[in-house]
């Protein structure tokens, strides 16, 4: 049975769809200012264990990921670069679609850009208005949080606790716990706003970063849906407030579960550039990991644990990567016979699932894997292993990696001049001229493959 841990109630419930079958789910993606860190992809990599696990298990997903390309923090780059808004968060959109697609994150169905959806905001905001939850001040408009009496329920927050020294206004879009006031839901256009703004009946400006999430969501998967997921630095304020601005407008539950992944540490500290320990995914790739590995060390650790980012880390994920890689092609060489693979498959799968149904354990259906991989490299090493079991087992393996997304190949094509160099080598061998068939293979190594000889022929492998 399908359990998370909802950060809304501080435990594990049982998973029950509002429409059987299917699950609307919302993820909050990135604001696009700058090429996102691996802290980031840490989160998204996180919503995609998730929504290809709910894949798994049958459901039919629709996922919602925002890009909020209008904010404090679009709006000083777009300034500092000279750019339009428009044209400087394009940049990073791009760079976000590649990064996505080098890390195997499978597409949402939506990703709607907050300034493409202003009049959506608009309504939401003078429905707030017009329920006495908002109310305007100098130009902009605000929420009212004493209005709402469940404001703080997902942070925890003893708001009343709070309120004595924080009853005032607060414009900025990111801030502290500490900072419980009324918080900005349309911000009237100042002059270091320069050329972001709208002109509409709430007046001339743009809207605060809580107010998009609120109204993009609801337009996609309706005023109550399953699944909000983000990083833990989201519970508050950003996603407190979502709650109460939807609900306050709507008067029905926003979301049921609340599902939040901890931060990424960098050699146990907070990352940092002036630490020297930022990385984004094009640093790492520069330095020569491959994306699989990256991806392998940001979805290993359970999603409510800390991951301490290391390059060693990194290394043994690749070799983790790559024994998963090594297994999948060995058992294309299996003509064995004498070994009953089928419990180990159904004990296999039996654990597999059942890590993944208890609040996502990745670590334990991770454990079931290679464990199975154990066992069925010492059948093949023993030469018990048929070619039927072996396809068995690969099927399997697939079928676990729709949910991992680890054994798709990621790598070029290869070149017409390596399958020569090959073919080449294999005729030298077949004429019993090793000397040159060894010169070959020297080569292909040069040109970062290794080349493999096998029953069925040679295979490469890059190094």
């Amino acid at each position: 049975m399908l359990r998370f841990f909802n950060t809304l109630t501080r435990q594990k419930e049982v998973f029950r769809a509002i429409e059987p079958g299917k699950v609307r789910m919302y993820t909050c993606g990135p604001t696009v200012y700058d090429a996102p860190h691996i802290g980031n992809y840490r989160a998204y990599t996180f919503e995609d264990l998730l929504r290809r696990y709910l894949k798994y298990r049958g459901y039919a997903v629709t996922q919602v990921m925002n890009l909020t390309d209008v904010d404090d923090k679009t709006i000083r780059g777009a300034q500092r670069a000279g750019l339009s808004l428009q044209a400087y968060t394009a940049i990073y959109k791009r760079i976000f679609f590649e990064d996505l697609r080098t890390l195997n994150i499978e597409p949402a169905e939506y990703y709607p850009a907050a300034t493409e959806h202003i009049p959506d905001m608009v309504a939401l905001i003078k429905r707030l208005l017009e329920r006495g939850y908002a109310y305007r001040a100098d130009g902009s408009i605000y929420f009212r949080i004493s209005r709402f009496p469940d404001y703080g329920k997902l942070s925890h927050l003893d708001v009343r606790g709070l309120q004595s020294g924080a009853s005032g206004r607060i414009d900025s879009d990111e801030y502290s716990k500490e900072d419980v006031r009324d918080f900005a839901l349309w911000k009237a256009w100042t002059p270091e706003d320069g050329d972001v703004y709208w002109d509409t009946e709430l007046g001339r400006g743009r809207p605060g970063w809580h107010i998009e999430c609120s109204a993009m969501s609801m337009k996609y998967l309706g005023p109550h849906f399953d699944i909000h997921t983000g990083g833990e630095d989201n519970i508050f304020p950003h996603h407190e407030n979502e709650i109460a601005q939807s609900e306050a407008a709507t008067g029905m539950p926003f979301v049921n579960y609340w599902l939040h992944c901890r931060h990424l540490l960098v050699n146990n500290q907070k990352m940092s550039k002036s630490l020297g320990n930022f990385y984004t995914l094009r640093d790492l790739l520069d330095k020569g990991f491959k994306p699989k590995g990256i991806r392998y060390a940001l979805l290993s650790t359970h999603y409510r644990q800390p991951v301490n980012f290391t390059l060693e880390g990194l290394r043994a994920a690749e070799s983790a990567v790559q024994r998963l890689l090594d297994f999948m092609a060995n058992l294309q060489t299996a003509r064995g016979s004498g070994f009953d693979v089928e419990p180990l498959l159904q004990q296999t799968q039996a654990r597999f699932e059942a890590a993944m149904d208890d609040d996502l354990n990745i670590s334990a259906a991770l454990g079931a894997i290679f464990e199975m991989v154990r066992e069925v490299n010492r059948a093949l090493a023993q030469g018990q292993l048929s070619a039927a079991d072996a396809q068995q087992v690969a099927a399997l393996m697939q079928r676990f990696d729709t949910v991992l997304g680890l054994l798709t190949p990621e790598e070029a094509p290869v070149s017409d001049t390596v399958r020569a160099l090959v073919r080449e080598r294999q005729a030298a061998r077949q004429a019993r001229d090793f000397a040159r068939a060894d010169a070959l293979r020297e080569r292909l190594r040069e040109l970062g493959y290794l080349v493999e000889d096998t029953p069925q022929g040679p295979r490469l492998k890059r190094l």
